[in-house]
């Protein structure tokens, strides 16, 4: 059985008085029938994975850069992410690959930076609205997951979201139908280049627009083994009520 993952991206969101989110979070989920994951910006990963000793939560990253060390100014190794407490990182995010024109190559040489240094990689794939009014989801889908995850990945060491772009911060959701085809997809994609073994091993996530009001339908779509969430995480009043409707999907 794969493992329920409810992961909040704060992106570029948050400041030292919003810990206080994680420690609530940790005590309305004292044992959680789901893994719960915040990625806090990186000046806070370090107070943030502090804050969380010892409870049900762990932190990641936002991104990291390919090589280990260097002269890359204003970056942050996947070791570095490590070393301050992070267990996984995102990478792939389309707010990554759209304001920092990130290719699938580029994705792919900082997900073998994550292995290297022990971290869980949580792909983002998705599509535009032009794109899915093309009916080209599916072949974009296609090219991001070939391109973007490397041979070596596991299903202890890779997750994949998919979040359509159009959805993201949005407030519109594709419907529960759209997102089992894609879902659906994405696991026969994963199956035909990993194994059967590996490639239902490997958790998918949704991502957009995931609200308490929304969350529930959304995880009882197949295949989707919990949601990458945005703006619904800053806040527990928001996140507490999505990680409980995926415990009781479970």
């Amino acid at each position: 059985m794969r493992t329920k993952l409810a992961a909040g991206n704060w992106k570029m969101n948050g400041t030292g008085r919003d810990l206080g989110v994680l420690t609530e979070l940790a005590r309305r989920h004292t044992q959680p029938g789901c893994e719960i994951l915040i990625c806090p910006p990186v000046s806070l990963l370090h107070r943030a994975a502090q804050t969380v000793q010892g409870t049900s939560i762990s932190v990641g990253g936002q991104d990291c850069h390919a090589a280990r060390s260097g002269a890359h100014t204003g970056d942050i190794s996947a070791e570095m992410l490590a070393d301050a407490g992070a267990r996984s990182v995102i990478l792939g995010h389309s707010e990554r690959r759209e304001d920092h024109a990130e290719t699938n190559a580029h994705v792919r040489d900082k997900v073998r930076a994550a292995l290297a240094a022990g971290l869980v990689s949580i792909v983002c794939v998705g599509e535009t609205k032009d794109q899915r009014l093309a009916n080209e989801t599916l072949s974009v889908v296609a090219d991001q997951l070939a391109g973007s995850i490397p041979d070596q990945v596991t299903g202890d060491t890779l997750v994949v979201a998919y979040e359509p772009i159009w959805a993201i911060g949005t407030g519109l959701v594709p419907t529960v139908e759209q997102i089992a085809e894609v879902h659906g997809f994405i696991r026969a994609q994963l199956h035909d280049r990993f194994g059967a073994q590996t490639g239902s091993q490997i958790r998918l996530l949704y991502g957009g627009s995931v609200k308490p009001d929304n969350a529930a339908a959304i995880f009882a779509v197949p295949d989707v083994d919990g949601a990458l969430v945005g703006g619904a995480s800053l806040s527990a009043d928001d996140f507490s009520p999505i990680v409980s409707a995926l415990e009781g999907s479970a």
